[in-house]
This record gives C-alpha cells, structure tokens and sequence, in this order.
C-alpha cells in the first residue's frame, strides 16, 4: 500500500478547517489508538517569534480541534528545551501557551527536572545513537505508549537540509547532551524515528508551511508566504513530498535515504499517492546551502579540521563557549540588526495579523 501524503491550500481565514480536513484525508483516525493519551509535539527552535521557525498558534489551535473532532480528547502539549533556547519563553512568545489556555489543553517541559528520564534498549539495531551514547540512550518516560503528532513548520535547516517530520523528534527524545550527535545527525534521526516506531501507539505529522523559510535555518531564515498545510502517518513520505515542493531531490537528503532503505518509510517521491493539490510542478527554489557565522564553526568541528576536538571542545565544561557564542550572534547580533526587519515585514501579511490575534 502506498503511503498517504496530504498537501492541503489553506488561508488565514480557513486555517482551522483545511487543518482538519488535512488530518482526516490523511488518515489521523486510522493511525492512532483512541484509548491512549495523544500527545502534541511542538516545535520551538527559538525562544522568540520569528516567521516559519516554531510551530504557529494556528497550527497547534487547528492540531487541538481537529483530534478532538477525530475523538482524541485526552491531549497533552509536549515542549522540548535546547541548550540555546529557552522552553518557556519560547512557548510564551510564539503564543503556545495562549492557545494551551483557551483549549484547555495541559503542557509539559521535557528539559525540567521534574521530567522523568529512563534508559530505553532499541529492539532493533541502530545506526549511531548506540555508539554515541553507550552508557544507554536516555529518554522522557512520558513519551511511551501514547500517540504523538508532530508539529514542525516547513523550513531549511544548515545540518540536514530540511527539518520536518523526522526531525522533530530530536528536541523531544533526546536530552540536554542531543547536540553531541551532530555530527552523524542524518543516522541519528533515522535511529529516532526507528524508536518512535517502537514506543508509540501512532506517529503522525502536520507541517504548516504558511511562512515558509529557506537559507541557513532553523533560525536566520528568509521567510516566504506559500499557504500549505502537508499531513501523513508516513514521517520519510511527508518529509519527501515537502523536500519535492521545496525544490530537493527527497533521495538525496541522506536521512530521508537511509530511513526508506532501512524499510521505516517511504522516501520515493513516485511511490507516495499524494492528497489534495498537484505538486508534479511545484518548486519553490529554497537554498540551504548559505551558513551564518555560528553555524560555519560548527561544521569545522564536526567535519572540518576541527574534528579531532570535538569531544574536547563539545563534551566537557568548556561547550559553555558554544552556547554563548551563538545567543550572542543569534539574539544580540542577527535579530536586533537582520531579523526584526524581516519580522516587521511579516506581520503585515494575512499571517501576521492572524499571529496578533492570538
């Protein structure tokens, strides 16, 4: 049977209706097991808003409604901290909590220690995560048997070309030390995806690309209004069919690769039955290739002449350098000078008015 993609135009106006109808074309019924908690995965790359880099108030309202139409009715809000990035402030600026306490919808913070962490044994053999953590891989009790779906936004990323559906479970399963696999993230988000398989009930994805971004994401992206809502239970097929509209070759990205050659989906753009509009001409010409500052230094240490510190420079107390380095240059250089021209921009577009009414 092929795997089910759903590519669904949307507005402002009618977000949260094309957002059900894009999880029900799509098959959320068929994917999740009504007698288990469901859990929403958001996505929050930056601690404050900026255009196609966290999951948009929209799209977590339209997920909440949608599941609960589907009879889902005992959700919970999942957020991941990073070691760049504050949690709470980022879900309090991108207006994740304002959507939370109109739907009545409960939240967690994976990174707080009040989150349980348990080692989990893989029953299939994996890729790098093993190697790079064989003490045991560590993740959130919480997590296990229930639904989860994921809430990404279409946009570029500087390690792995795009950051969809699979990529979404690196901030969720992985603990404060997930930036040690960097430097074989393509494997390690095939490995993640081979676990999710095995701890939950159903794994679902909703990627809204309203703003769009392409450049050297997640965060000092240029952003570009596109309107579509892309909805699958297949995590390799939805992130295939957004690589396709964004302008890659799906087969070429190496995690979507290694995923569909190890049989965990489908990453051949001829064999996904895709849903709702014609995408055979779509292509929006996003680049990937540009790097900032901060991202150029970490690509010298994890494949450049740099490597052979990695450990040093990354797995010890002097890693604090590298967090400073990039909120210095993200937040007090790139946002202040770059950024908030760009976000000013898009608050005058449909989105962007939708965005102050939340």
């Amino acid at each position: 049977m092929k795997a089910k993609v759903s590519v669904i135009n949307t507005s402002a106006q009618t977000f949260i209706n094309d957002a059900d109808r894009s999880l029900d074309v799509a098959g959320i019924s068929q994917c999740f097991d009504s007698n288990q908690q469901t859990l929403l995965k958001v996505n929050i790359s930056w601690q404050h808003y900026y255009p196609a880099c966290s999951t948009t108030p929209w799209q977590l309202e339209g997920a909440i409604k949608s599941l609960r139409g589907h009879g889902f009715n005992d959700l919970l809000s999942v957020h991941n901290g990073t070691v760049v990035v504050d949690p709470v402030e980022g879900a309090r600026n991108n207006k994740h909590v304002n959507v939370e306490d109109k739907c009545k919808v409960p939240n967690i913070f994976l990174d707080f220690p009040s989150t349980k962490w348990i080692i989990y044994k893989p029953k299939n053999k994996l890729l790098a995560l093993d190697k790079i953590f064989p003490e045991g891989i560590y993740i959130p009790e919480v997590l296990i048997g229930k639904n989860i779906l994921h809430l990404p936004t279409a946009k570029t990323h500087v390690f792995t070309t795009i950051t969809g559906a699979m990529k979404n479970a690196f901030g969720g399963l992985l603990n404060h030390r997930r930036h040690w696999t960097h430097s074989v993230i393509h494997e390690t988000l095939v490995d993640l995806l081979a676990i999710q398989k095995e701890i939950h009930t159903g794994v679902f994805a909703m990627i809204d690309s309203s703003l769009a971004g392409d450049g050297p994401g997640p965060r000092a992206m240029n952003w570009h209004e596109k309107n579509l809502i892309i909805s699958g239970s297949d995590q390799v097929a939805v992130d295939a069919v957004m690589a396709k509209i964004m302008g890659f070759d799906p087969m070429s990205i190496k995690f979507i690769n290694l995923a569909h050659n190890q049989g965990l989906g489908c990453g051949d753009i001829r064999e996904i039955e895709i849903l709702g509009e014609d995408i055979v001409e779509t292509n929006w010409h996003f680049k990937s290739s540009q790097d900032t500052f901060a991202s150029w230094g970490q690509k010298l240490i994890y494949w450049g002449p740099l490597k052979k510190f990695e450990k040093f420079l990354l797995r010890t107390p002097i890693v604090l350098w590298a967090y400073w380095a990039s909120n210095l240059y993200h937040n007090q250089y790139w946002l202040r000078f770059i950024g908030s021209r760009r976000v000013k921009a898009a608050m005058k577009t449909q989105w962007g008015k939708l965005f102050d009414q939340y």
